[in-house]
């Protein structure tokens, strides 16, 4: 069961989104025979340390060889199990980006990837480090699924939901620790399905993974001034849940897609290709961090230099809606 309590969620946010999910994938595979964790010589990293005492039969660890993780992973996925390979976001996608494309794409083998540290949260490494530009890769190979949770409430909702699902996917973990609660009750969550968390009528804010908490933030800072926000979680990037930005489309005078993610390829460019198919002419501005490689600082810095915090981001959009 993927249900979960309002403090399950509190310990889950306090211990952030990579101990989270190696506490939840442990929790899973003690309910699924077929599960299995793999990683890149990163059990620590991505909270799978207690698992590889525990249960050392269902954790492989492939090395610094992330190329390999994905082989072993896609291996896997032909005999009928399910593995749940992760690494830091830039090594699990671009490092492995021609094996995705061939070995889970081309194939649709039944694999799970799970990026850690994307966009900023990997600060203090370096641009090396961070998942700038992962789901812009990966939205381009077909067959994949792409998640990116809000909280850590959704973690839990999205590995249970892509266990039952035969389809290479990948999860998109954002964020440090203390990770603030979108939702602090249980809800109900469907791949491809976007969550309304707040309607209005001027500007819907429509946003993914971190950026979802801080455009709950940008709605009442904007409500302040007079401007009525609808705020979206569109947790599932592809497939694109078409019949909910279609309706944000026709229901406001702006749509604001916000991302800790490229302004290219991500979220955002994943809208204005559907709006650009179906003719759609409704305004769209794209918030996420820019075309260009990141410094080192912390995570909290970064979502300030580029722009992310809720009051840089209400006042872009209010310049763009006077």
């Amino acid at each position: 069961m993927s249900a979960f309590t309002s403090k399950e969620a509190k310990m889950l946010s306090k211990i952030g989104t990579r101990a989270a999910y190696g506490m939840l994938l442990m929790e899973l595979i003690a309910k699924n025979e077929n599960v299995f964790a793999l990683s890149a010589d990163l059990g620590g990293s991505s909270g799978l340390g207690r698992m590889r005492e525990v249960m050392p039969h269902r954790f492989i660890n492939t090395g610094i060889a992330e190329q390999s993780l994905i082989s072993v992973s896609a291996g896997l996925a032909k005999e009928g199990l399910i593995p749940f390979a992760s690494s830091f976001a830039p090594f699990i996608t671009g490092r492995c980006f021609d094996f995705i494309r061939m070995n889970l794409g081309y194939m649709n083998l039944n694999v799970k990837l799970v990026g850690l540290g994307c966009g900023v949260g990997m600060g203090e490494l370096g641009h090396s480090h961070y998942g700038w530009e992962d789901i812009a890769l990966l939205r381009s190979i077909p067959n994949m699924t792409i998640i990116s949770p809000s909280d850590c409430g959704m973690i839990k909702k999205s590995l249970y939901a892509v266990a039952l699902r035969q389809s290479p996917t990948y999860i998109r973990l954002t964020n440090t620790l203390n990770v603030p609660i979108v939702y602090e009750e249980d809800f109900d969550f469907e791949i491809g399905k976007a969550i309304t968390l707040k309607s209005g009528d001027d500007v819907a804010l429509i946003a993914t993974g971190s950026m979802v908490h801080t455009s709950l933030k940008v709605a009442e800072i904007l409500e302040q001034n007079g401007i009525s926000c609808s705020v979206i979680d569109l947790h599932t990037i592809k497939p694109l849940d078409e019949e909910a930005v279609l309706n944000a489309c026709k229901s406001h005078k702006l749509i604001a897609t916000i991302e800790e993610h490229s302004i290219i390829g991500g979220l955002g460019g994943a809208i204005a290709e559907f709006k650009a198919r179906i003719g759609c002419d409704t305004r769209q501005i794209i918030i996420g961090l820019p075309d260009s490689y990141g410094h080192t600082a912390d995570y909290s810095y970064q979502l300030e230099k580029y722009g992310l915090c809720a009051t840089q981001i209400a006042q872009t959009i209010q310049s763009h809606f006077n």
